[in-house]
Formats: C-alpha cells, structure tokens, sequence
C-alpha cells in the first residue's frame, strides 16, 4: 500500500500510524515507549507500508484525537526512513534494527506463504536442483522451526553450502524474491496472488534461529562444516547461538520458569561438569527439597559420555527457547565472554 487514496476505513494501526507519522518525532517516540513490542511492530508495519497519505484521509484518522485534529495538513510521508527513525528513537538503534528487520522479514516472507502448510520433505523435493542461494532466499522467509526441518533433510554439501550463503546474504531485491517465489509457486502446483514485498531479511542470524532448532547432530555436523569452508563464519554463528550457560543471563524468576520444566535426573546430567557460575544459578533458583534431590543425584552419578551430558543441556536450551518464542521469558544477549568448559 505505497498511496492510500481510496475512502475504505483504516485500520486501528493504520490510523496509529497517520497518527504517529504526523507527530514530531520525540512525541511520537514518547507515545511508542508505551506501547508493548508486538503493537510497535506492527504499527511500524503500516508506516512501511504508507508511503503516503492524502490529507483527507489523515483528516479521517486525526479527527478521532482531539487534541491533533488541527495538524493534518498536506501529504504526509511514511516508508522505510520514517519508521527507522521513530523506532530509533523510541528503541534505540539496536533494538529498532531489530524491530524493523522481523517487520520486513515478516513482509517479505508472505511471498512463500504457498509453502507454510507444505511438509520438509515437500519443500526439499521442490528445491532439488536449485542454487543454493535459491535455497538460501526460501529458507530466510520461512520460519526457523520449518526451515529448520528442511535443513536437516538436505543434501549434506547442497546444506552447507546454503547455510553458507543464507549467512552471507544481506539483501535481495523484491523482484528477485518474486521471481524465486513464483517460480517455486509454479512447481508446487500453487496460485498465490502477488502481494507487495520488502527488502527481505538474510545474514548470520536466521541461520543462527535454524540451526537453534536442529538437532544436535544436525548443528554439529553443520557448524563444522561451515568452519571447514568458512572459519570466521562459523566462529559468528557459534558466538550467537544460545546454550547451556547463557542461563546465567536470564532473570531470575526465568530461570524458575525454564527449571520448573526440567527432570531432576536430566538437571544433574547437564551441570556435569558445567562452569560454577552455571550451577549456582540453578541452585539458587530450585527448592530446598529439589536442591537435595539434585545433590542425592549427582553424587550418584559417576563419570558420563560428553554426548548425554550435551543432550541434557540441549534439553535445558529447547525449553529456554520455547518459554522465550512463547513470552514467557525474556532472554537478553549481552556482550559477556563465553564460558568455556
């Protein structure tokens, strides 16, 4: 929607957006900092979309907020520089790049929407043949767990090398994209009308979802393979994926969360070993009754295979991720050190 010109009613986040876009941009960040991340998200979704808006239809949206009725004059402006600076300044830029990268990631992927209700094995098929940067555009704008799925069951060289440039890629162009979905669209058999596209989203960090939902043999295989043919690469995917002992970085009251869920026997398992940081951290967030138990079940343990203890620590990390795609938790990234073990 790059002009909207037409009298159908907007939208509660399009007339958020004509609201916002007519705001100067430090009250328009102070009314953003109320919001919670999935409003702002998708507000910021419309700005994108709203390249522009003629005054009749702003006078529309205004009218419903008194004390803005008087500034809606002319055309206003939205795109892509308008919500990177009303994020920006709501957010932060770290925290806007982000926002504004799964809004656009979220845009962009609608073109392989075809795909959603299609199995992994389905998707492999309709890839067998293609680049792997043809692969590696599909996989960026499908979700992390299908994706995930799909990764696993390729070919073990076409795998890598689409991870590889799935990590590389930062841009392609909307007709690319296009081209690619409706080729693919073609194959499967689907009709998709064309919808309106975004820069899609590429680059190290939706690799590092995929790979966060492999199995542990997929990932090691994986990341070792991509050290082999790009050392540095690897080294940056491996720096910002999630484990065992980044639960140390979670909130306390996470950390409950994630133990709560979490067999005292497969606990025990996975602090073998661990740093000490890591297992002060669980007992301090476990009841007296359950430190015990967790105690009676280490002694007991004896020597165990390195391959069962980074089981049990994947065990922990899968409920991490789950509770933090579902809300539950929050899991923040910092720029702390690795622990190494």
């Amino acid at each position: 929607m790059s002009d909207t010109k037409s009298a159908v009613p907007l939208t509660g986040a399009q007339k958020a957006a004509v609201v916002l876009m007519n705001l100067d941009q430090e009250a328009a960040a102070h009314i953003m900092q109320e919001l919670t991340e999935v409003e702002s998200e998708e507000i910021a979704a419309e700005i994108l979309r709203l390249k522009r808006v003629d005054a009749d239809i702003a006078d529309a949206a205004l009218t419903e907020y008194h004390d803005l009725a008087l500034h809606s004059a002319g055309r206003l402006r939205g795109g892509r520089d308008v919500a990177t600076g009303l994020l920006e300044a709501s957010f932060g830029q770290e925290k806007a790049a982000g926002v504004l990268s799964r809004v656009a990631s979220s845009l962009a992927g609608r073109a392989f929407e075809f795909l959603e209700q299609a199995d992994a094995g389905q998707v492999a098929l309709l890839l067998d043949g293609e680049l792997p940067q043809t692969a590696a555009v599909v996989l960026a704008h499908m979700s992390p767990d299908q994706a995930s799925a799909v990764l696993d069951i390729l070919d073990v060289e076409f795998r890598v090398e689409a991870a590889h440039c799935l990590a590389t890629m930062s841009k392609a162009s909307p007709e690319a994209v296009r081209v690619v979905a409706e080729t693919l669209r073609a194959r499967a058999g689907a009709v998709v009308p064309n919808r309106e596209q975004v820069e899609p989203a590429g680059g190290v960090q939706p690799l590092v979802d995929i790979i966060n939902r492999s199995s542990v043999a997929s990932e090691n295989a994986l990341l070792d393979a991509l050290g082999r043919r790009d050392p540095e690469l690897a080294e940056e995917v491996r720096s910002r994926m999630l484990t065992f002992s980044d639960i140390v970085k979670l909130e306390a009251r996470d950390v409950q969360q994630v133990l709560r869920g979490i067999d005292t026997a497969v606990l025990a398992l996975a602090m073998k070993g661990a740093p000490e940081t890591v297992q002060e951290t669980i007992r301090a967030n476990i009841s007296e009754r359950n430190r015990a138990a967790l105690d009676e079940e280490m002694e007991v343990m004896g020597a165990q295979r390195l391959s069962k203890v980074e089981d049990a620590r994947s065990e922990v990390v899968r409920a991490i991720r789950q509770l933090d795609a579902e809300g539950v938790i929050s899991v923040h990234r910092g720029d702390e050190g690795e622990y190494v073990e």
